[in-house]
């Protein structure tokens, strides 16, 4: 159980770190708007980029704690 838990502490810290990172870089973006045309479609692009990549890694991570639960549990 211990171990169960260990695994699903360092796989929330994973996620919670990666919002936080994604956060930051969406945070610098918003101040970098008020410049030019071409910063404004960059900063799209990115924000896409930075928004996709997190509801992956996200997707991951839940995936990822389940499969332990269900490898902890045995159900399959």
């Amino acid at each position: 159980m211990q171990n169960l838990l260990r695994k699903i502490n360092k796989k929330i810290n994973g996620l919670i770190f990666t919002f936080i990172t994604s956060g930051i870089v969406l945070l610098m973006l918003g101040i970098l708007v008020i410049c030019t045309n071409f910063v404004l479609r960059l900063i799209v692009g990115l924000l896409i980029l930075v928004i996709s990549y997190s509801l992956f890694y996200g997707g991951f991570k839940i995936w990822s704690i389940r499969k332990e639960i269900i490898k902890y549990l045995k159900l399959s």
